[in-house]
């Protein structure tokens, strides 16, 4: 005897059933595709949202990849000189939030290289601030390399010159507010910054100091303008009687190469003293010419020329300076003591029987033989 089992099947006419059913036939394709995004069988694909855009995001690089991308940048743009193109290859790069590696890597690649390179890369970066690079991310710059001026004088050992002469260029260019140099001195990293900051502030503060500082990496040796040599001395000049630094001064001299043209030093340093009519500048000027005859930067020839060139026009500078004779006396007898000078140089000094002056007002203004 068979045991027959039956399944009974409940059709509702016109519906899918109820609890307990399969349902209508081909209703399962019919089920909302899973929105939970824990869901294993989730898809993103499924939402059909206007407001949402997809798009394809690239980290940013690493600070290594970004600085040899942008050396190779810097090094390109000294060889074209076409600040526009170096402008659009820096953009290419993946930089997201580091823009201030532009100025880092650009200084410390033209630490390395010629005064010429260094101009270029000034006015790169006076070209690039507002355009691809703002205040904040130069002044961070400037932060990074002023903390790794240990690091960098192993390469270049007058980095801290060279980094104030950077810093005080870029606020020249407007680049950088002139109060930033008081904040980096706040932040205390080390002597060799202290260098470069004292460096970048006496640049700023002698007289016409933002004006010379569009030649602060010069144009090259003895082909150089005259009157631009002429700056150039009147400056260094400025800024050893602001600061004081011997070294400096003579360091800027050599760099100069123009031992041909001494005697406009001499001629400059002599006139400065006779018209600043004081103490210091006599014996700091003093000090200078003596310990650059002493090194025999300034032969006596270029010596005896530069005093020999004061003597020639001091009857014109009287006119301004009417003390100017007395002056000049006093300050060669400071130099005849130091010995860079012989004593019979006082008998060049014209007489006060060859020179003519004004009268007073009493006499009409006149010119008379003295």
């Amino acid at each position: 005897m068979f045991n027959i089992q039956y399944i009974i099947f409940f059709v509702v006419p016109g519906g899918a059933g109820g609890k307990g059913v399969w349902g209508k036939l081909g209703e399962e394709s019919d089920l909302d595709a899973a929105i939970d995004m824990k869901d294993p069988n989730y898809d993103s694909d499924l939402l059909d949202d206007d407001n949402i855009v997809l798009r394809e995001i690239t980290p940013e690089s690493s600070d290594e990849e970004l600085k040899n991308s942008i050396t190779f940048n810097i090094l390109e743009y000294y060889e074209h000189g076409d600040t526009d193109e170096a402008a659009m290859t820096l953009s290419e790069l993946n930089i997201v939030s580091k823009w201030h590696l532009i100025t880092q890597v650009s200084v410390e690649v033209a630490l390395e290289h010629k005064p010429s390179q260094r101009e270029m890369t000034s006015v790169l970066l006076s070209d690039l601030y507002g355009r691809l690079i703002k205040q904040k991310e130069i002044a961070q710059g400037f932060d990074i390399i002023l903390a790794n001026l240990p690091d960098l004088i192993l390469d270049t050992p007058d980095a801290p010159i060279v980094v104030g002469c950077f810093l005080a260029r870029t606020i020249a260019d407007d680049c950088l507010p002139p109060k930033i140099i008081d904040f980096f001195k706040e932040k205390n990293y080390s002597d060799l910054a202290n260098q470069a900051l004292i460096k970048a502030h006496n640049l700023l503060n002698i007289k016409h100091g933002l004006t010379r500082l569009d030649n602060v990496w010069g144009v090259g040796g003895s082909l150089r303008p005259v009157q631009y040599l002429v700056r150039q001395m009147n400056m260094l000049l400025d800024e050893y009687l602001c600061s004081g630094d011997l070294q400096e001064a003579i360091r800027c001299i050599l760099e100069l190469e123009v031992p041909h043209f001494h005697h406009e030093l001499v001629y400059e340093a002599v006139v400065d003293v006779i018209e600043a009519m004081n103490t210091h500048t006599e014996i700091s000027m003093c000090k200078l010419l003596k310990a650059l005859y002493d090194a025999i930067i300034i032969t006596p020839e270029m010596m005896n020329k530069g005093f020999d060139r004061v003597f020639d026009v001091l009857d014109d500078i009287s006119i301004d300076v009417p003390l100017a004779s007395a002056v000049l006396e006093r300050f060669l007898d400071k130099c005849i003591n130091a010995g860079f000078l012989q004593r019979d140089v006082l008998h060049k000094i014209p007489t006060r029987a060859s020179r003519k002056r004004y009268v007073s007002e009493g006499d009409g203004g006149r010119l008379k033989e003295a």
